[in-house]
């Protein structure tokens, strides 16, 4: 009887490097697959995206529309309707109380930004002769060159990953200005949304008749808990933004910042993209508190208090409240992912669905650890 070829541990050796090749085959593959559903969808996005806020929207509403044909029995287009004439109503009276001011002070902003921008140039003008003298006696021009050349590719690859954002989020901007037509027909996505009496889900098993029947399980479980966070993340993360647009709003009109209420009402409502907004409210309100007529250390620093109290507000009153912890993500995680997605989606919508897709990756990972991979050594 002639020897096996392969002892046992080399059958295991060979095992193992077959089965991790396997699995890296199909990693890659997913992975150009899903590269190629991103360029399609990117492309087209000025099709995609008023198609994908409209069933966002539906999503979020569609416990208001059920209880208007259950409870008060409203035909289907009837409620659609008055769905239509509940978001109306709240804009209208916003826009009636604080339209005017909104807009004297939108005007005001804009008339002034040459004159901030000069008095940015005087400032640099005046403090500059200081400034050089600093950056000689403390020998800073070699403390950075040195601190660059030992962290150079980090901060290469960290600029390299927030300019592709920028550049991306720009171009999204293009695209939906110049596709702006395709917004028109919004409300009617939403309404036929609305008016499907089927969940997102619903049917879907029927849709793989090719897939094991505990695979088919787990394909459903998983895009019903996809539908779950993004219900939840967006009804959430609107609620929160709106609560600190008033925050801001309200905490800057009263420390006396100019054009308090148009930016706080304005930023704030950005944080609908997680940390946008409180990004651009310390880059915009902190130095429009020096800048202003009468603008002074004291308004900085009021100012800055105001921003910590509403951030300090939403971190451990409004978003544990509101959302709890539906997504699991910490506050890195969240960083990395919205500059992730912003880059692989090229614009604005990557940034919105960060959150939703990280969350369900994540989910993704908890069922194909449990179930799928085995150990391999």
């Amino acid at each position: 009887m002639n020897p096996p070829l392969l002892s046992p541990a080399q059958r295991n050796a060979v095992a193992v490097g077959l089965t991790t090749a396997s699995v890296a085959a199909t990693l890659l593959f997913t992975g150009w697959i899903l590269w190629l559903i991103a360029r399609f969808f990117a492309y087209f996005s000025g099709v995609f995206v008023p198609l994908a806020v409209a069933a966002i929207l539906a999503l979020v509403l569609k416990p208001y529309y059920g209880w208007l044909t259950r409870r008060l029995r409203f035909p289907p287009v009837i409620a659609v309707l008055w769905v239509y004439v509940s978001l109306a109503i709240p804009l209208a009276f916003l826009l009636w109380v604080f339209g005017g001011i909104l807009a004297r002070e939108t005007a005001g902003l804009i008339a002034h930004l040459p004159q901030y921008w000069a008095t940015i140039q005087d400032a640099l003008a005046t403090r500059w002769p200081d400034m050089m003298a600093l950056w000689v006696e403390h020998d800073l021009g070699n403390r950075l060159m040195q601190a660059l050349h030992q962290h150079g590719d980090l901060l290469a690859r960290g600029l390299g990953i927030m300019g592709g954002t920028a550049l991306s989020a720009g171009q999204g901007v293009a695209r939906f200005v110049t596709a702006s037509l395709s917004w028109v027909v919004l409300p009617v996505y939403l309404g036929i949304f609305l008016m499907s009496p089927a969940s997102p889900t619903r049917g879907l098993e029927n849709a793989l008749p090719f897939l094991k029947e505990q695979t088919r399980r787990d394909v459903i479980y998983l895009a019903g808990e996809f539908v779950d966070i993004l219900v939840s993340f967006f009804r959430g993360q609107l609620l929160v933004a709106l609560a600190q647009a008033l925050l801001l709003g309200v905490g800057f009109g009263m420390i006396g910042l100019n054009y308090g209420l148009t930016l706080g009402l304005l930023l704030g409502f950005l944080n609908i993209i997680p940390y946008l907004g409180s990004t651009l409210t310390l880059l915009i309100c902190l130095p429009l508190a020096l800048l202003q007529p009468g603008g002074n250390v004291p308004l900085l620093l009021m100012t800055l208090g105001v921003i910590v109290t509403v951030q300090v507000i939403e971190a451990y009153g409004l978003t544990p409240r509101i959302m709890g912890s539906r997504t699991g993500l910490p506050a890195i995680a969240i960083i990395v992912a919205v500059f992730f997605w912003g880059t692989a989606l090229n614009g604005l919508a990557g940034m919105i669905l960060a959150i939703p897709l990280t969350a369900f990756l994540v989910v993704f990972w908890r069922l194909a650890r449990t179930k799928y991979i085995k150990a391999l050594i």
